[in-house]
């Protein structure tokens, strides 16, 4: 693939935090954008933007140089690319297909690895990073196919990683967010020791947020449990919760016992049982207060 804008539209599938992130990067660089989403609402604010929005994804990706797929799961990628109306049920898709959907590895390669022009991505940031270019991007698939795609990659991301085979890039996300999911929850558990001991817990978030210890994404994120914000999630609780069972099947398949990671899944699910999953990652919180709800 050359310059995006110059050889057709690039379809995006799937509008969520990151794909509408994705597509509205597109639209700023003047690259011709086709949309779906499962529930039609969520294109409208793309569609005023300029996007074309599609009825199916098997329209969405007609005539298209490169389709990104950023839906939630497996079961939702199985959908858009082999169900009624998917990508493939014409034939096979002629352009670049980026899988950017934190699925399992394998569920990657069973369901685009027949396929001529396939790269998974496993994507480093935000909504904002997405609307404006800043993701690192962790890429798998053939070099020759990832090469082609690079153009493309480049405009959606400042760093962007070829990794190897395909399965790479959702393997380097799985570990990203197994990471992100341990930092965060032992920075939740450290605020409800702190609470329960007498102290405040704005100045413990206050001084974990600039101490040595904290990653970027805990003084970010200890921003919204110092203000008990978990609405408008960056990252929802139950996608984490998936990724963290992502990440156990794949140690487990490996024959590692990593006691951190089944910690942490274990405190997620639990947490997304108690009706928390739409909210944002650090409402894990609330599965470690004493009493239901966060104690303010």
């Amino acid at each position: 693939m050359t310059n995006p804008s110059a050889t057709g539209p690039v379809a995006v599938l799937g509008l969520g935090t990151m794909g509408s992130g994705l597509a509205t990067r597109l639209l700023d660089q003047g690259v011709r954008v086709r949309v779906w989403n499962r529930t039609a609402e969520r294109a409208e604010p793309l569609a005023r933007a300029g996007a074309d929005v599609a009825a199916h994804p098997a329209e969405a990706v007609a005539g298209t140089t490169a389709a990104i797929c950023a839906v939630a799961d497996s079961e939702a990628l199985a959908r858009v690319l082999r169900g009624p109306d998917g990508i493939l049920s014409a034939g096979p898709y002629p352009g670049s297909l980026v899988c950017a959907s934190t699925v399992a590895p394998d569920d990657v390669v069973r369901l685009t690895g027949d396929l001529g022009s396939v790269l998974d991505v496993g994507m480093l940031g935000n909504r904002e990073h997405a609307r404006s270019g800043q993701l690192r991007l962790f890429v798998g698939g053939e070099e020759r196919v990832f090469d082609a795609g690079r153009p493309l990659l480049d405009l959606l991301g400042k760093e962007v990683v070829h990794l190897g085979a395909l399965g790479s890039g959702m393997r380097m996300k799985l570990l990203l967010n197994l990471l992100m999911g341990i930092e965060v929850q032992a920075m939740a558990e450290a605020v409800e020791l702190a609470a329960a001991s007498g102290l405040d817990r704005t100045r413990v978030l206050g001084a974990i947020a600039v101490s040595g210890f904290a990653s970027p994404v805990m003084a970010f994120k200890s921003k919204r449990l110092a203000a008990g914000r978990f609405d408008q999630p960056d990252f929802r609780l139950r996608l984490m919760a998936k990724d963290l069972l992502l990440a156990t099947e794949q140690a487990e398949a490996a024959g590692l016992r990593l006691p951190l990671l089944a910690a942490a899944t274990g405190t997620h699910l639990r947490a997304t049982e108690e009706g928390h999953g739409d909210e944002d990652c650090v409402a894990v919180a609330h599965a470690l207060a004493p009493t239901p709800g966060i104690r303010t």
